[in-house]
């Protein structure tokens, strides 16, 4: 698998995803209808070109999970057990249709399991970034990782 194992995660390594995706207006009306989330913001144009920001912002809960799906083939493809929390997630910029979003994820903290000898935790702090390089979302997330094995 293109994951990595626990062993071999270091603590402070900066990971820049190859992966990039420009987001369209398809992308963020379809996750806001699946979501049954009818917020104005996203759905409707009249609505959204008199808010504050002229235009639909993206959901931002497609965006996290965008900024993590871009983190999952360098770091746990194939190798996680399963996400255990996010923390801290922020989105200091919105995202429209059309921004094209880059990913970087930092290494937080690396540990074996307490309880199983076979797996351990993993913190990350996922950063995606707009074509501008604006920050548009951040999170520290925690995932149970595969120990490689023996």
């Amino acid at each position: 698998m293109a994951g990595l194992y626990l062993d071999e995660f270091v603590v402070g390594k900066v990971y820049s995803h190859a992966l990039r995706k420009t987001v369209t207006e398809s992308d963020n009306m379809l996750f806001s209808v699946m979501t049954l989330n009818p917020q104005p913001l996203h759905i409707d144009f009249d609505f959204a070109a008199r808010s504050e920001w002229g235009k639909p912002l993206v959901n931002s809960l497609f965006t996290l999970g965008l900024m993590i799906g871009i983190s999952v083939h360098d770091l746990t493809l194939g190798t996680t057990i399963g996400n255990l929390g996010m923390k801290e997630t922020v989105f200091p910029h919105p995202v429209f249709h059309g921004d094209t979003i880059r990913v970087e994820t930092t290494v937080i903290s690396v540990r074996e399991s307490k309880s199983k000898p076979d797996r351990g935790i993993v913190e990350f702090e996922h950063r995606a970034y707009n074509q501008n390089d604006d920050l548009v979302a951040k999170c520290t997330r925690q995932a149970m990782m595969m120990k490689k094995a023996a």
